[in-house]
């Protein structure tokens, strides 16, 4: 009962800890600009709100505390802990690494970085090194253990992964986007993102009671005592594609990441076994991460694009959820075939076939399986125009989302002017 009290307290105290942490605070502000953001841009392009930033803000908070009390969970029992200094250490690099792309704010780049530094100071003897801050930062970094933070590295891209799988397509932001060719084609933008505060347990000469449980790693190094350090992080994703649905495109990323993982844990452990190992571990960290990203983008570049028009009929990018689209049953990815009996083409067609029956809406649709399916449903005063499909783009779209890798001042003064493109008139919503 003694233990279990103890550690109730050191928890609230770690608790505490983080609730002073303002870059915590600074994660969730990012991500709730981002929501509100994605929300503005729809409302401007579409004339709807797809997507809400409070609720999305709560829940991404929320399944963040449920993720960062799992993986803590996992790390106290694997007993790979870490020092102040090298939380201190993972959030200065990741900040550095932030102003060069937006993507290298990921944990993995900071370990990596940090394990190649590492192996290069404790190449240098110390008699080298001059006093004060500069041999201070040496010993520091001496002292990381990177095999630890491999192993958070692994953890946290285990849960981002699942993550991913089940919430990944939840916060796809249809837009359009500036193909091979220069036509203009319907795609989807994936921004999500979880702060995920862990609560990890740290070796501490006389801490108190010894650990009631034998970790797997570095058992010898909890029976002076421990304590509970708070150390906020952030996870997730952001990706675009063209070429397949949000369902799609979260399944094949959230793959990927669960190979990365499952690989990290397995170096950690090797790395463990052998540390001459360690150096390599960390050159991979980053290697294998970009590989992840490179398999994405090849994968997408290998297709051809999924949201245009064809002799078919209308390609619909996306559907507006509560809409009377969304109550026929329609989803994004199939192609409105006819109308009322009339073969539709062009959104001119589509909105004609509306309005000469202006009661009742009868719809060929062929499905993702390309079989042809009927949707038919009485069209109320005010709806015949406004069915809540988001049709891919035509020759006459006036705006396009620039598809480049930015870095943290860039992302802000993108979400600040908007879209790359001057404003004349938005997407068409049927």
């Amino acid at each position: 009962m003694d233990i279990l009290l103890d550690i109730l307290q050191r928890l609230g105290l770690a608790v505490l800890q983080l609730a002073a942490n303002p870059l915590y605070y600074v994660a969730v502000v990012l991500i709730g600009w981002q929501y509100r953001w994605q929300m503005t841009m729809e409302r401007r392009l579409f004339h709807v709100r797809i997507h809400g930033a409070a609720d999305r803000l709560w829940r991404t908070v929320l399944w963040g505390i449920i993720g960062g009390l799992a993986v803590s969970v996992a790390m106290a029992f694997v007993g790979a802990g870490l020092q102040p200094s090298a939380i201190l250490i993972v959030w200065i690099v990741s900040l550095l690494a932030m102003l060069v792309r937006s993507r290298f704010a990921c944990m993995a780049y900071a370990v990596g970085v940090a394990g190649i530094v590492q192996a290069i100071v404790s190449y240098v003897p110390e008699s080298v090194w001059p006093g004060g801050a500069l041999h201070a930062i040496a010993d520091a970094v001496r002292r990381l253990d990177i095999v630890a933070m491999l192993v958070i590295v692994a953890l946290l891209h285990l849960l981002e992964a699942g993550y991913i799988r089940w919430f990944g397509r939840s916060g796809a932001g249809p837009l359009f986007y500036e193909g091979k060719r220069g036509k203009i084609i319907g795609g989807y933008q994936f921004q999500q993102f979880w702060p995920v505060p862990l609560f990890l347990l740290v070796p501490l000469a006389g801490g108190g009671h010894a650990l009631p449980w034998t970790p797997l790693m570095d058992a010898g190094a909890w029976a002076q005592g421990w304590t509970i350090l708070a150390f906020p992080v952030l996870i997730g994703f952001s990706e675009r594609t063209v070429t397949r649905l949000p369902k799609d495109k979260t399944a094949a990323t959230s793959g990927l990441l669960l190979v990365y993982s499952l690989l990290m844990l397995v170096l950690a452990l090797l790395s463990y076994l052998w540390q001459p190992l360690t150096i390599a571990a960390s050159v991979l960290c980053i290697v294998l991460h970009e590989a992840v990203i490179w398999i994405s983008r090849w994968d997408e570049s290998r297709r051809g694009p999924l949201f245009v028009h064809g002799s078919q009929g209308l390609k619909i990018l996306a559907v507006i959820p509560r809409s009377p689209a969304e109550e026929l049953g329609i989803v994004a990815g199939e192609i409105i075939h006819k109308v009322n009996g009339s073969k539709v083409l062009t959104k001119e067609q589509l909105h004609h076939t509306l309005t000469s029956s202006s009661a009742f809406c009868k719809m060929e649709i062929i499905n993702l399986e390309g079989q042809v399916k009927f949707v038919q449903r009485a069209l109320y005063s005010g709806e015949h125009h406004q069915l809540g499909l988001i049709l891919a783009p035509d020759d006459d779209a006036q705006y396009y989302a620039a598809d480049k890798e930015s870095n943290l001042f860039t992302s802000l003064k993108a979400k600040w002017s908007g879209l790359p493109r001057s404003e004349s008139k938005g997407y068409e919503e049927m």
